[in-house]
């Protein structure tokens, strides 16, 4: 082939293939919380605050790229928020309970005496900059991985994931499906209530405010819990079909022994000082029987899927990404710990290491990679102006509108007519 036709092939599978990552789609939920918990297993790896920060940050960019206007899609902020609370609570934390085990006094609160029984709880007293630390870096660790999670549920569908999950799982998934979807469906409803407020020419603040907005959120969410709870009847949950009571037993036993296993065998890979048995083997073992128990059970539940989602490039780019997060930062704790523990005797300034920089960053390819989402609102193009609808019955029409054609087309045949 010569050249000049390679060039053009490539040019054209080139363009294909940025088309295709351009027209908006929603990716499988499975792969946003798969991205997740990469970004989570990374930021528990490291107490850096930088590090932590920096993953607070990209996750954030990827939300505001790939997020659409869903209601669960709006959650994200609320996680930063809880994750602002954490932060400061543990500090408080620390102040409260005594913070004082360190060389570096930065003041003394008046210290509340006990008595003799609490004589190991101590109220207040000296502060101690290691500690303050310590609960400051301790609790943005916790908050990183709370926005991580945030994140994916701020992406993923969760109606999708439902319809992902096996067949084994479908009644457990729905229950955490529900559990996952209090938090958009909460921010949904203080925002229209406060909307609604708002357009009713309501100016209270505080608890007068709180008082006006909380009454109808709880009026909201029991009415959705009773059509949550009628529609989940209508469609026959907890349904077991024909299968024997010993299927069932069967099935129960593989799921949850498996379960202990890869809990057992997870613990035993991250702690060296576990007997080999208990890593890989134990791991690998109880994956088989959780599988065996999934397909046993997969069989007693039968589900009809409309459009079933399907992994692709992006899903698997997506997935891979937050893989390659965790991947590094495991790396960078066998190779290079002291960048990811800031030491607090003595107090070092926290530095940023080049390869879990890499690993975090890892995490932004989704942004980028990724078809932006489909948006459910319809959109006007740049440029173009909302038309102006007349204010009355009796008042002109629009030129160019519907009542203006109709007039001209009857004078036009009028016309012709006479």
């Amino acid at each position: 082939m010569p050249i000049a036709g390679r060039t053009a092939a490539s040019s054209r599978l080139a363009a294909g293939l940025t088309a295709r990552f351009r027209i908006p789609r929603a990716l499988h939920p499975g792969a946003w919380w798969l991205w997740a918990l990469g970004m989570a297993t990374a930021a528990s790896r490291t107490t850096n605050p930088l590090l932590l920060l920096l993953t607070v940050a990209v996750c954030g960019y990827v939300v505001t790229r790939r997020r659409g206007d869903a209601p669960w899609a709006l959650a994200f902020r609320m996680y930063l928020v809880l994750g602002a609370f954490i932060v400061v609570m543990r500090v408080v934390f620390r102040l409260v309970f005594g913070g004082g085990q360190g060389e570096t006094v930065l003041f003394t609160l008046p210290e509340i005496p006990l008595p003799q029984w609490a004589a190991g709880i101590r109220l207040f007293g000296p502060v101690a900059a290691e500690q303050l630390l310590s609960g400051l870096y301790d609790g943005l660790r916790l908050a990183t991985m709370l926005v991580c999670v945030g994140a994916a549920n701020a992406l993923a569908n969760p109606k999708r994931m439902l319809k992902a999950l096996p067949g084994a799982l479908y009644e457990i998934g729905t229950s955490v499906v529900v559990a996952l979807s209090v938090a958009p469906q909460l921010v949904e409803s203080v925002q229209r209530v406060r909307r609604a407020r708002r357009l009713r020419g309501g100016a209270q603040r505080g608890m007068r405010a709180l008082r006006g907005i909380l009454v109808p959120v709880l009026e909201d969410a029991l009415a959705r819990s009773l059509a949550l709870a009628a529609a989940m009847a209508s469609h026959g949950y907890g349904r077991t079909g024909r299968t024997a009571p010993a299927a069932r037993l069967v099935t129960g036993f593989l799921v949850l022994t498996g379960l202990l296993g890869v809990c057992a065998g997870l613990y035993g890979v991250m702690d060296s000082s576990v007997p080999a048995y208990l890593g890989a083997p134990a791991l690998l073992a109880g994956l088989a029987l959780a599988v065996a128990g999934l397909l046993l059970g997969g069989r007693r539940v039968r589900r009809s899927r409309y459009r079933p989602d399907r992994w692709r490039a992006a899903e698997l780019l997506t997935a891979a990404a937050g893989a390659s997060a965790g991947a590094l930062m495991y790396v960078t704790t066998k190779v290079d710990p002291a960048d990811l523990y800031p030491s607090l005797s003595p107090l070092t300034w926290p530095e940023l290491g080049l390869l879990p920089a890499l690993a975090v960053l890892a995490g932004l390819l989704p942004a980028w990679l990724t078809p932006p989402p489909a948006l459910t609102r319809p959109c006007r193009p740049d440029g173009e102006q909302p038309r102006a609808h007349p204010a009355g019955p009796g008042a002109a029409p629009e030129p160019g509108g519907p009542e203006t054609t109709r007039e001209t087309s009857k004078e036009t045949s009028k016309e012709t007519v006479a």
